[in-house]
């Protein structure tokens, strides 16, 4: 005779506790379950038949070196069935800096395309129809110069503004929460996509002009429900800011769209993004929408980054593509897929491939398209989307509350929860409650990495924008960057006035720099320690305590803490990794401090000197670690110890360990190794003086 099975506990999902079953009882109270997909408040989807009329767009997110390379890997990916190009921008780009700019050579062409001027745009897309295939860019700190290189370069081949489909992320108060790609201040920044979003409106009415991001909220460590509630929150700032304008909301909202990443916890996330259209609609109508169409959400999705691990990267194909299942069964209208190799470096061509061709099995191959909103009507979802509309709205009411969501921007409160959650999820992973399947085995994959030959890419981009300011009318250039800034300073559509200085040969960097004679590019101060870390990793965990009796014996033998300076070089702004080892090597009884963000080496040399530090680490994101490292290390004080961190291929950690960086830890890297580690290193080398250490 079987035995019945008795539920398990209730397990804890984005501050939701899921119960091990679901009974018709959930379903009792719910309104929206006779909802129909394409009938407000869309829950079920914005469009009637949803994927039985037209899947949802494949993207490809991507962009390296220059225009030319990009250009190339862009016709390949068109050619394979995507269907949509999304593109990534350097990180110079992203701060408004040109690329020969000697401030930001380092990064120049490593984590996206390098784009300066409208020639570099019209490269990018030489023979893509810009009529024809619909172009995302992920651009916020820089969208004025960047968007209007590209409404130029349409304009080359014939093709008008009002032709042009696709998405400027232009959401610049997610940049000061989680993302930091940002160039002015909150304020001004928040003028300049506001005017985007009415140039856009009046003069390209295809092209969405604003795409709201919860996915960065979640790669910093956001759960579901702060990833919608901040997205939200923002969306209503820039509704409200429009308003103000004298725009009425059912005129613009249709052309704003979002962008959220999917994760691993696959029920929360289906649930989430239903969640997220009966949330905007909501919302919408509460902010004096009526017009269904207003009302509508539509959303990009890509899987998650940070969830990709390194240490057996081919695992990543699995985790993508469940991830990517969650976002097609919470109904997204396009979506990127992630390439397993992204935990080692930039995506390889094949893997690009495999990851398109993921999208390609789900649609043709799984039957995943045959049903509208299968999951409608299900006890656990219904229940799922329900409980997280309620905890969004109600975070949402907090926010409000609490000053709202710019106040709680500039003071730095939002950007504290979201690195608190970051440190306690790390915790969870350390202490093994959050299973990383494959973690624990040693790395055994072998991968190339994409060739990147930064010494000629600096030489080609030099000679690209020398031939562009020969060829200018310096005085008409000169005119219009003074146009820019007196409209900067006096009033009238930045857009239109970053059009007519690009028009006459400025640079990315001109009219940023046009803009910073009325603006002052912003300097955050070094970020606060978050202190999710401690709480969350249990009291009786061997490896935990391990590491911290060998802090602990390390303080007793030198009468106080070692110190770290922790920091981040170059113009790469994710500090999630840097923040939580802060948080974790502070639990542990280390005196941590973390520099501020876009340092120098030898800006970071001095920072080190300053803190008199035992050891330094650094971290790196964005692939431009030898340079950087290189420059930094002869700067620092003799026999003080240099760790790296991040997505660091083999090669480049072997080449950086030959220069004298004492140790790399790539991505996966548990706390309680490299606890011990860091302290060893500061007992195995003679200490220097305080004296010495803070030169």
């Amino acid at each position: 005779m079987i035995k019945p099975a008795r539920p398990g506990r209730p397990r804890r999902r984005a501050g939701l506790d899921l119960k091990p079953v679901y009974t018709p009882a959930d379903l009792a109270g719910l309104p929206h379950l006779r909802a129909l997909p394409g009938e407000p408040p869309f829950l079920r989807g914005p469009h009637p038949g949803m994927y039985t009329e037209r899947p949802w767009t494949i993207r490809q997110y991507a962009g390296f070196s220059a225009a030319e390379d990009s250009n190339a890997f862009f016709r390949r990916a068109l050619a394979e069935g995507g269907q949509g190009l999304s593109v990534a921008f350097d990180l110079p780009t992203h701060r408004g800096h040109d690329a020969d700019d000697p401030r930001v050579a380092a990064d120049v062409g490593r984590a996206g395309v390098s784009v300066s001027c409208v020639d570099d745009m019209a490269r990018l897309f030489d023979g893509i129809a810009l009529d024809r295939v619909s172009v995302s860019m992920t651009m916020s700190g820089a969208v004025l110069p960047v968007l209007a290189a590209f409404i130029l370069a349409a304009e080359r081949q014939g093709v008008a503004p009002a032709a042009l489909a696709g998405t400027i992320q232009n959401d610049i108060l997610k940049e000061f929460q989680a993302r930091n790609a940002y160039v002015f201040a909150p304020a001004p920044s928040l003028r300049i996509a506001l005017d985007v979003v009415e140039w856009l409106q009046a003069h390209a009415p295809r092209f969405n002009a604003m795409s709201i991001s919860g996915y960065h909220f979640q790669e910093a460590g956001a759960d579901a429900v702060t990833e919608l509630a901040l997205a939200f929150a923002n969306a209503r700032e820039y509704l409200r800011g429009l308003k103000a304008r004298g725009h009425a909301v059912d005129d613009f909202c249709g052309r704003l769209s979002f962008f959220f990443g999917v994760g691993m916890d696959f029920y929360v996330e289906v649930a989430k993004l239903r969640a997220a259209r009966l949330v905007w609609a909501r919302l919408v109508e509460a902010e004096g929408g009526r017009d269904p169409k207003a009302r509508a959400l539509r959303m990009h999705c890509q899987t998650s980054g940070w969830s990709l691990a390194a240490s057996t990267p081919r695992n990543n194909l699995a985790r993508t593509t469940i991830e990517a299942m969650a976002a097609v069964f919470g109904g997204t209208q396009s979506l990127h897929t992630n390439a397993w190799d992204e935990a080692l470096s930039l995506p390889t061509d094949e893997a690009a491939r495999l990851a398109r061709d993921t999208q390609h099995i789900l649609q043709r191959e799984s039957g995943l398209c045959d049903i509208a909103d299968p999951w409608a009507g299900s006890y656990a979802i219904e229940r799922l989307t329900a409980d997280l509309a309620a905890s969004v709205e109600a975070e949402l009411a907090a926010i409000e509350a609490g000053g709202g969501v710019l106040a709680m921007t500039l003071d730095g409160r939002i950007a504290a929860r979201i690195r608190a959650s970051a440190a306690a999820v790390q915790a969870e992973i350390d202490s093994g409650r959050r299973v990383i399947v494959g973690s624990e085995a040693p790395a055994t994959t072998r991968h190339a990495p994409r060739p990147f030959d930064a010494t000629a890419l600096a030489r080609r981009r030099a000679r690209d924008l020398a031939r562009v300011r020969l060829a200018r009318d310096p005085g008409a250039y000169a005119r219009a960057l003074a146009a820019l800034t007196a409209a900067a300073r006096d009033g009238g559509n930045l857009l239109a006035a970053t059009l007519d200085a690009m028009r006459a040969g400025a640079t990315v960097g001109e009219c940023t720099a046009a803009l910073e004679a009325c603006w002052p590019r912003h300097q955050p101060p070094a970020p606060p320690v978050p202190r999710g870390y401690a709480d969350t990793r249990p009291a009786d965990d061997a490896g935990w305590q391990a590491a911290r009796a060998s802090v602990a014996d390390w303080r007793r033998a030198h009468g106080r803490a070692p110190r770290i300076a922790l920091l981040k070089l170059g113009q790469d702004g994710h500090d999630r990794g840097l923040l939580v080892l802060a948080s974790a090597l502070t639990a542990a009884g280390f005196e941590v401090a973390c520099g501020p963000l876009f340092t120098s080496p030898a800006e970071a040399a001095g920072f080190v000197r300053a803190q008199g530090a035992d050891l330094a680490g650094v971290s790196s994101l964005a692939g431009a670690h030898e340079a950087l490292i290189g420059e930094l290390l002869p700067l620092l004080p003799a026999r003080l110890p240099l760790v790296a961190g991040g997505v660091i291929p083999e090669a480049d950690a072997a080449r950086l360990r030959a220069r004298g960086v004492a140790r790399v830890f790539g991505p996966g890297s548990a706390i309680d190794a490299i606890v011990p580690a860091l302290v060893e290193l500061c007992g195995a080398m003679a200490l220097p003086t305080p004296a010495e250490r803070r030169g």
